[in-house]
């Protein structure tokens, strides 16, 4: 199995950035669909974006296209999640996750927050 682990997480003024990043170990990285969700307090966890083992195909919550991007680097085994304009409604614990058939995310890390401050 593959372990996750995020990093990346704070506080960030509203209208802030930040890049979360997720370092793989254990298995092949590419052999992998990654994808990011998070949860923010008293909700359900929610997707927020996710990418192909290639590379080549992204995809994202509707409500975030154009401000969040994801990548990814297999050389290094690590995922981004590239966060702009950010806003207080995107405070929540980010999750990384990893899954060999895409949509089955099988595999979770511990979470980072994010806070944005108004």
């Amino acid at each position: 199995q593959v372990q996750l682990v995020e990093s990346g997480g704070g506080l960030v003024q509203a209208g802030g950035s930040l890049r979360l990043s997720c370092a793989a170990s254990g298995r092949t990285f590419s052999n992998y669909h990654m994808g990011w969700f998070r949860q923010a307090p008293g909700k359900e966890r929610e997707f927020v974006a996710a990418i192909r083992w290639s590379g080549t195909s992204t995809y994202y919550a509707d409500s975030l296209k154009g401000r969040f991007t994801i990548s990814r680097d297999n050389a290094g085994n690590t995922v981004y999640l590239q966060m702009n304009s950010l806003k207080p409604q995107d405070t929540a614990i980010y999750y990384c996750t990893a899954a060999t058939t895409y949509g089955n995310w099988k595999y979770w890390g511990q979470g980072t927050q994010v806070t944005v401050s108004s």
